[in-house]
């Protein structure tokens, strides 16, 4: 049977966090120590392990059928390739800084002036959208030193905490793209790895939506019942069930992560008690 080729990145913390996916997907890989390629145990895949900035040239030449990569990595390389997932993991800011004491009111302070980036691509086409001219140095490593050194008055890197930016004594002044980890297909993938794809895509989704929800069960009285029921959205409608005690229902939903502590104070308001709160593991909608 033909497996599934995915890339990973090779080390790091988005190589951590794209193994924890799979295996929440229930794939077990047979990782050994710097291997460059692993075999899952129980479902047909393949794992390369790669440089994060060499995956979007290995999708697009068919080398491995799809990847689990940062989303601005493809922009600057890989603009072609399809993104089939957004993964909610790994979020960054690809921005523009400055030296703290430099005078910055708005974009048009960067005319004329030196950028330093291992995005360049990305930084060119920022240029070019707002009408800009700048003079673009591009830098392999630690970006965050050029102004100190005097190589450019402005850098462009990801972000994640802002940390290093604040310890090389910069400021964010421009967010050029908001980034997450994406599921990327390549350009090339055949109609029978796609199947394999989508399966392991439908297990994903799955497990995304488990994290990012939350079961709720709760005791209400049964006069209550239409007004607790309006607050809960639930998947198509809440459970309800009645308690040994007279006139009391228990009611079981499934609320969103992000809503949860505005939804549970409504719910309180309504006269709901009792209310146990589970993490889910996963969903199958």
């Amino acid at each position: 049977m033909k497996k599934l080729k995915i890339a990973i990145q090779k080390s790091g913390r988005l190589n951590e966090d794209s193994l924890n996916l799979l295996k929440d997907c229930g794939i077990s890989i047979d990782n050994g120590k710097d291997q460059l390629k692993a075999s899952a145990r129980n479902f047909p895949l393949e794992v390369f392990y790669l440089r994060n900035g060499d995956i979007p040239q290995y999708l697009k030449d068919g080398v491995v059928d799809c990847a689990i990569i940062g989303e601005n990595v493809l922009v600057e390389k890989g603009r072609e390739i399809v993104i089939k997932e957004k993964l909610g993991f790994s979020t960054c800011r690809v921005s523009i800084a400055v030296p703290k004491g430099a005078k910055y009111k708005n974009s048009k302070d960067l005319n004329g002036k030196r950028i330093a980036t291992s995005y360049p691509e990305t930084v060119k086409a920022y240029l070019t959208k707002n009408n800009l001219e700048a003079e673009i140095h591009v830098i392999n490593g630690s970006v965050e030193i050029a102004p100190n050194i005097g190589l450019a008055d402005a850098i462009c890197d990801i972000v994640s905490s802002g940390s290093t930016l604040f310890k090389n004594n910069l400021k964010e002044v421009e967010v050029l793209m908001k980034s997450e980890a994406v599921l990327a297909a390549s350009p090339s993938i055949t109609s029978e790895i796609s199947t394999i794809l989508d399966t392991l895509q439908f297990r994903i989704a799955s497990v995304l939506k488990g994290k990012n929800s939350r079961y709720v069960l709760l005791n209400a009285p049964n006069e209550k019942l239409k007004e607790i029921t309006k607050i809960l959205p639930g998947m198509k409608s809440p459970t309800i069930l009645p308690l040994a005690e007279e006139g009391w229902s228990s009611i079981h939903s499934v609320v969103d992560q992000d809503k949860f502590w505005e939804i549970i104070e409504q719910l309180k308001a309504a006269g709901a008690e009792g209310i146990l709160v589970c993490p889910i593991e996963k969903m199958v909608l």
